[in-house]
């Protein structure tokens, strides 16, 4: 049996975002051709200021796409005493980080939960029942799973290993007996242990700079709705 080796990696932050934006494109077109095939009305039913709902709601909805990834983690055997949720939006993103070893069905069903859930079935729902803040909820959703994807994809690729996370939102470690020194996988880069450390035990942390964010946005909520 071949020894396991622990390997370090880091999202590279451009793949992502292009992940990001590729995967909306025929979901912002579906949605458009079943409405009315009118872009421009479309646009401005959607950022028409009646419907600061949505941006009310959307900051929720970005929360519930980390729950679901908890909760993936939690129903495919991880603890949840393990499992700790931080918003970093100076960089971009909420994060939900479990830190034990989880094996790879768990993760790959925890990187498929928000996509799955709140991506794609809130979105037909959405349509079937004309909806468009649902249907525009779950645009921004799939769009933010550029990272899930990613990690998807690149883990199909790994035969077996066992994968935890840091504090770093955006590197992960993975065991395997593998070798996967020379293997390039898709939106990822090898690092070194140093630049994951794990330090931070709170349950849930926030930036300052996403206190102040939240902040911002509630207000221009509150003015938007009076």
């Amino acid at each position: 049996m071949k020894e396991e080796k622990t390997y370090f990696y880091e999202m590279k932050t451009i793949p992502v975002n292009v992940i990001g934006i590729l995967i909306i494109i025929p979901f912002i077109i579906i949605a458009v051709l079943v409405r009315s095939g009118d872009i421009k009305a479309d646009l401005e039913m959607i950022f028409d200021s009646k419907y600061a709902l949505l941006f009310a709601l959307l900051i929720p909805y970005l929360i519930l796409h980390e729950l679901l990834h908890s909760l993936a983690y939690v129903l495919n055997g991880a603890k949840f005493k393990n499992i700790t949720y931080g918003a970093h939006l100076e960089k971009g993103i909420l994060c939900c980080s479990c830190k034990q070893l989880i094996t790879k069905k768990n993760i790959l069903w925890s990187l498929m939960y928000p996509f799955l859930f709140i991506g794609i079935v809130t979105f037909i729902i959405g349509l079937i029942f004309h909806l468009p803040i649902l249907v525009t909820l779950s645009i921004f959703n799939i769009s933010g799973c550029g990272g899930d994807l990613a990690m998807f994809i690149a883990f199909l690729k790994i035969k077996n290993f066992k994968f935890f996370e840091y504090d770093n939102p955006m590197a992960f470690g993975i065991v395997t007996s593998e070798n996967l020194d020379n293997k390039k996988l898709f939106g990822l880069k090898q690092i070194k242990e140093d630049k994951v450390v794990q330090t931070i035990d709170k349950k849930v942390t926030i930036s300052k700079t996403s206190i102040i964010i939240f902040i911002i946005v509630l207000i221009l909520i509150l003015i938007d709705f009076l």
